[in-house]
């Protein structure tokens, strides 16, 4: 198993060298230039614990927005006017509830307060975005991620209430549609994200996408 020690340089390896589960490297930091760096290469931080780990996986999981499928029961909650959606209005509580959300088959959250840090700094650079659903003027679900060019690099969702995350994520998707986005990184398989109709491509057609 070779994995890259980064150093103070933001300079990472050629995502083709990671190993099959996608791990890449080690170390570092998560400042913004960092962060910056790695999402324009295809490479996201997710750990628990230290050091920072770094991952490109190959397959990688996006969504095409024209893709997006919304089901039935669905339609009937965009059009019952339930909830609220919203753009970038509560970034700060948006992480903070997906750091505290109770995830089944996990003990606790991979959002530790340094990665919590981190992207409120990106938010606050205008690089990192959230998307919020609000029931009677109540936060009730979201979700946050990275955008860069016609890219967005999905993070981390919440739901308080039935449907507030897939809520404000269609509600989302069909926004970023309109604005031109071309690909929606989910990163990783799950079943949730593939009923919205996200899918599996090579990790190359992905780089591809980004550098375009």
């Amino acid at each position: 198993m070779a994995v890259f020690v980064l150093d103070k340089n933001h300079v990472f390896p050629p995502v083709e060298l990671a190993e099959p589960d996608g791990l890449l490297a080690m170390g570092g930091d998560l400042e913004p230039t960092r962060l910056i760096a790695a999402y324009r290469k295809g490479i996201f931080p997710w750990y628990d614990g230290s050091p920072v780990l770094w991952w490109s996986p190959d397959p990688r999981f996006v969504l095409y927005p024209e893709k997006l499928v919304v089901s039935k029961s669905m339609k009937q909650v965009l059009r019952s006017n339930r909830f609220e959606f919203t753009v970038n209005r509560a970034f700060k509580q948006v992480i903070r509830c997906c750091r505290d959300a109770e995830r089944e088959g996990q003990s606790g959250t991979w959002i530790s307060p340094e990665m919590e840090n981190a992207y409120i700094q990106l938010h606050e650079q205008g690089i990192a975005h959230s998307a919020e659903a609000w029931y009677n003027g109540e936060l009730a679900g979201g979700l946050y991620g990275v955008r860069f060019n016609n890219i967005f690099c999905g993070e981390s969702m919440f739901s308080l209430y039935s449907n507030a995350s897939k809520f404000a994520f269609i509600r989302y998707v069909q926004l970023l549609k309109q604005e031109d986005v071309r690909l929606i990184d989910c990163q990783v398989h799950t079943d949730h994200l593939e009923s919205l109709g996200a899918e599996l491509i090579p990790r190359k057609t992905f780089i591809e996408i980004i550098n375009g």
